[in-house]
């Protein structure tokens, strides 16, 4: 697998991103995966690049960036989760692979990984047509369910206050409320991620505080509304069951209202974070089988009912 890192601009905004490409030019121009990280995460991230590796051994080309006023981007507004900021940036990653002789621009896909990760892959895929299939690996469905099953429903009534007081405080002043991203302001942590080590590479360059204001872009995001929208381009889904951190209903609810084709990979007897020790392997499998069948195009497209 070779890397090349490279910048390109989504709204005015200049991006860094590393492209990782097959070791040999057989099948060139290369088909291209775009994957924006998941909620709190850097391209930087050990456990993306393993699947990088596997999917560049098949052939594809991968680019993973920093969202706008994350790690390596520009961007003033630094550490914001703002789903829609962040569906514009992957549009602009298709734009810029489009732009490369080494890439098919008629063979692009969606990947996303863990939380808005997974949703981003779905959105996008959605809205845009240049892509021709997705993978949404833990994804989010709503971001308002998502952030109410981590919270007792007294505490949700008591969050939505909050959010509802800090939008009149902003009107009011143009500041609103900082918080912590894990500790309750945004996400509630689960015990198993205060003890993970698979983000341990990237831990000290993932800034906790944000804005509430983050939380109201969240509570507005609905993969789920559009994901009917990406057929009879393809969707695949996996997820964990009793996952604590994204739950499994999320992708249920993603594939059911899915047209298709599609699929969906239930795991079991693992966790959010054990599968990439548990089941690696086998999800990169099915990763990459779906991209084997979906990520195609053909020049003669012929519709016919019987």
């Amino acid at each position: 697998m070779r890397t090349e890192k490279v910048n390109f601009y989504s709204e005015g905004i200049k991006l860094a991103g590393v492209l990782y490409l097959p070791d040999a030019d057989k099948g060139k121009p290369f088909a291209g995966i775009v994957q924006g990280p998941g909620f709190l995460g850097l391209k930087d991230a050990k456990h993306y690049i393993m699947m990088f590796d596997k999917l560049c051994a098949a052939g594809y080309a991968c680019l993973c960036f920093d969202y706008r006023g994350w790690g390596d981007s520009e961007g003033e507004q630094r550490g914001w989760v703002m789903p829609k900021w962040q569906a514009e940036d992957i549009r602009s990653a298709l734009s810029y692979l489009e732009t490369r002789p080494d890439i098919d621009a008629d063979r692009l896909a969606t990947y996303g990984s863990g939380g808005t990760g997974g949703g981003n892959a779905v959105y996008v895929a959605a809205i845009d047509s240049r892509v021709k299939c997705c993978v949404s690996y833990l994804g989010v469905s709503s971001g308002r369910d998502w952030l109410h099953c981590m919270r007792r429903e007294y505490e949700w009534v008591d969050y939505l206050k909050s959010i509802d007081d800090d939008r009149k405080q902003r009107a009011l002043t143009g500041k609103g409320a900082i918080v912590s991203a894990r500790e309750g302001g945004i996400m509630v942590q689960t015990p198993e991620r205060q003890t993970t080590t698979i983000k341990k590479d990237v831990a000290d360059k993932i800034p906790d505080a944000m804005p509430l204001a983050c939380a109201e872009a969240i509570l507005e995001y609905s993969p789920i509304d559009v994901v009917h929208k990406i057929s009879p381009r393809g969707a695949l889904f996996i997820a964990v069951e009793g996952d604590a951190v994204t739950p499994e209903q999320q992708s249920f609810d993603l594939y059911e209202k899915a047209g298709e084709p599609k699929k969906l990979v239930l795991y079991k007897k693992t966790t959010h974070y054990g599968i990439y020790n548990d089941y690696f392997d086998d999800v990169a499998a099915n990763v990459v089988d779906w991209y084997d069948r979906h990520l195609k195009y053909h020049k003669v497209e012929i519709t016919e009912k019987k």
